[in-house]
């Protein structure tokens, strides 16, 4: 009867292990991990300076490509500086095509000559466009911090800004993410299995909400640690062979990790 209890107890506990530590070394080679499915990028953008929101070009869902506009915030200050930027520089540039052109009259000798204007005159002309050049680019650069545009292909995962509403600098109004690349991180892979993953091993995906088994391979160990629930994981990031249909952000899934 007593060995029967330690039998018992035994069992138990090998149970509550792997309840407490769901990554667990499935079998010779192979690491069993829980993960969730993400996007490959994910960028939160921002302006660098404050104003109202003039207009927006997208919604959530859209597709964008990359250099298309997103938002556009209202700042006639900053148009202002622009057109009086290149009226100035319209203006010393032909003031300066005139210098070339233009003669000094000058009395010499009894006699009457017209001389071209000195070449110091001509210089600071020259340098009074590129001056006005350098004013013009100043005001164009920052006249485009006032339009957010797409740094690359991709989905407008949620847009939250309104035409009218006042932005501050470095608030997030939209957020990209490329949900046609998506990709699976680890969420519970503990240090005590993470020398058994490597670069390129084959993976077998179970994604819980599609009911459906397929292949893929680790192209990420990240070199930090986190803590969760006192417990020390490492992520690590899987690509699909194939991504299924249906695929969501934010699904979760069951990774088998083979050596």
């Amino acid at each position: 009867m007593k060995r029967f209890y330690w039998s018992a107890l035994l069992s138990l506990t090998a149970i509550l292990a792997i309840l407490v530590n769901p990554v667990f070394a499935a079998q010779d080679g192979t690491v069993v991990a829980s993960a969730v499915v993400v996007p490959s990028q994910i960028s939160k953008l921002a302006f660098l300076t404050s104003a109202l929101v003039k207009e927006s070009a997208v919604k959530e869902g859209d597709t964008v490509e990359a250099g298309q506009t997103l938002v556009t915030l209202n700042t006639p200050d900053l148009e202002y500086n622009v057109l009086a930027s290149e009226a100035a520089l319209h203006s010393a540039q032909a003031y300066a095509e005139i210098q070339r052109y233009k003669r000094v009259k000058d009395r010499r000798h009894g006699r009457v000559f017209f001389d071209v204007v000195p070449p110091e005159v001509l210089q600071k002309a020259d340098a009074e466009v590129l001056s006005a050049q350098a004013a013009l680019e100043i005001a164009q650069a920052s006249l485009v911090h006032s339009i957010l545009v797409a740094p690359y292909d991709a989905t407008v995962a949620s847009l939250d800004i309104v035409p009218g509403e006042y932005v501050e600098q470095n608030q997030v109004v939209v957020t990209l993410a490329t949900l046609n690349t998506l990709q699976l991180e680890t969420t519970d892979l503990s240090e005590r299995h993470i020398t058994k993953v490597k670069i390129g091993a084959p993976v077998n995906i179970f994604i819980e909400a599609l009911n459906e088994n397929i292949s893929g391979k680790v192209i990420g160990i990240s070199p930090v640690a986190n803590t969760v629930g006192g417990d020390v994981v490492f992520k690590v990031t899987i690509a699909f062979d194939q991504q299924p249909q249906n695929l969501r952000w934010g699904m979760s899934a069951e990774v088998t990790i083979s050596e």
